[in-house]
């Protein structure tokens, strides 16, 4: 149990790490030519954490089942041989569910028998089963699904969302239980660390079974990747991740898509699943949004090298060096950025931000100030800025500067005004002292003139 802690302390630490450390998401949001239905949305570019589009997506919404994205996040974390652990499938935890509306996985026709770990992930994730969700928490926290309820909460603090919380290992509707669609892609980019998930969530179907005599199937509720039940949905570049519905949620999918080398995350959370008569809205409009989103993506945006390493940004005055006045500033790398397939280098704005001067000797590749990088008035990154080439300082200059700042400093100013005070009161005794003297003379002359 310790080693199991220990290894998810340390796949968080790395998590959180490398998001903060590569920037949590940049947003680059660009205004996409689609007609929306879900009421949050986050569009992100996995290969650069690039925010391409986004809909109110730190607003609070129902998850529905997306919520077992973090359910498969604390069960493996808490389960080190998921293929060899054996997990008993137990009647009354499956009773609790009773009445719920539950989308079940089949588990029932397993009562009293034990089934795998990895077995029971294969049905949260691909049948969305709230039946694998409840005997999972169960097992996890040893009798207690409040105890699990709060490992998952424990997590989504851990990992850094913030407006998320929640009640059940499942998403049956509850006032209080409630994501946003940026902490949910918080939580996916995660979980894709994690073992089993991709290959899990990308399956159409797959078979759970206690002997060879007795399989279940289980069929994807993401018509996105199933293109034999998909229709229009179907769409050949997208897998996974996980779809979720309750009246209250609506349609809500969590799903990447990879197209000529690149690869989008899109969270798409609370299209209407029923009217304001509660009679049921048959087109999914989570599943969507997120291929036309997908398409806008693919067809519209494209990694553009905005900075080139060697080439100079700006320049700045340089002084104490010999016959040279400026010195190059270049970026410390090369930055590209995902952005519209039209947009010329012309329409990228670089703004530098540097001291007014630097002084000789400067070497090269010392940093001397940073630029900031904008399109359309956002922020794309910050880059630092360095010295193109190395300046030596020259000694004649370098003397005449001393020279000068010692002639310039407050106590030289100090020691001048002290010697010309000195001097003053040098001259005003010594003029007092001829003045006395003449003075003297003239008497004793007076007194020999007055004996005679």
């Amino acid at each position: 149990m310790l080693l199991k802690r220990i290894t998810a302390i340390f796949l968080t630490v790395i998590f959180v790490m490398s998001s903060f450390c590569c920037l949590t998401a940049k947003a680059a949001t660009f205004n996409a030519d689609v007609d929306t239905k879900c009421k949050a949305i986050y569009l992100l570019n996995i290969d650069t954490d690039t925010l391409v589009y986004e809909k109110d997506s730190s607003k609070k919404v129902f998850p529905a089942s997306t919520t077992k994205i973090m359910t498969y996040i604390v069960s493996v974390e808490h389960i080190k041989d998921l293929k060899g652990t054996k997990i008993t499938v137990e009647k009354d935890v499956l009773d609790r569910l009773i009445g719920t509306g539950s989308s079940l996985s089949g588990l029932e026709y397993f009562v009293g028998q034990s089934v795998t770990a990895y077995d029971l992930l294969n049905c949260l994730m691909i049948k969305s089963g709230n039946d694998a969700a409840m005997l999972l928490a169960y097992y996890i926290g040893e009798g207690s699904i409040q105890t699990f309820v709060d490992m998952m909460n424990d997590k989504a603090e851990t990992l850094g969302c913030k407006n998320t919380h929640f009640m059940n290992p499942h998403g049956l509707h509850d006032k209080d239980h409630y994501t946003t669609a940026e902490d949910l892609a918080i939580m996916t980019r995660y979980a894709q660390t994690l073992p089993e998930f991709n290959d899990i969530t990308n399956r159409v179907s797959a078979y759970i079974s206690v002997d060879k005599a007795k399989e279940y199937p289980l069929v994807t509720t993401n018509y996105m990747i199933d293109e034999i039940r998909g229709g229009n949905y179907y769409y050949e570049y997208a897998k996974g991740v996980k779809t979720g519905t309750t009246d209250e949620a609506g349609y809500c999918l969590v799903s990447t898509a990879t197209k000529g080398g690149y690869t989008y995350l899109c969270v798409a959370l609370g299209a209407a699943s029923v009217d304001n008569n509660g009679k049921e809205i048959e087109d999914n409009g989570a599943m969507q949004d997120s291929k036309a989103l997908y398409e806008w993506a693919f067809e519209n945006l494209e990694l553009k090298n905005v900075i080139n390493e060697q080439t100079p940004v700006c320049e700045i005055p340089v002084s104490l060096a010999w016959n040279q006045d400026t010195l190059q500033l270049i970026p410390e790398g090369s930055f590209s950025a995902i952005l519209p397939k039209d947009v010329e280098a012309s329409s990228i704005d670089i703004s530098a931000d540097i001291p007014g001067s630097v002084t000789a000797p400067v070497i090269e590749g010392n940093k001397i100030g940073t630029a900031t990088v904008s399109y359309a008035n956002k922020k794309l990154t910050e880059v630092n800025l360095i010295a193109a080439e190395t300046v030596e300082r020259s000694k004649i200059l370098y003397f005449l500067y001393t020279a000068k700042k010692i002639i310039q400093s407050k106590w030289m100013i100090l020691a001048v005004s002290i010697l010309v005070f000195l001097l003053i009161i040098y001259i005003i005794i010594a003029l007092m002292y001829n003045i006395s003297r003449d003075k003297k003379r003239k008497n004793r002359k007076k007194n020999k003139s007055s004996r005679k």
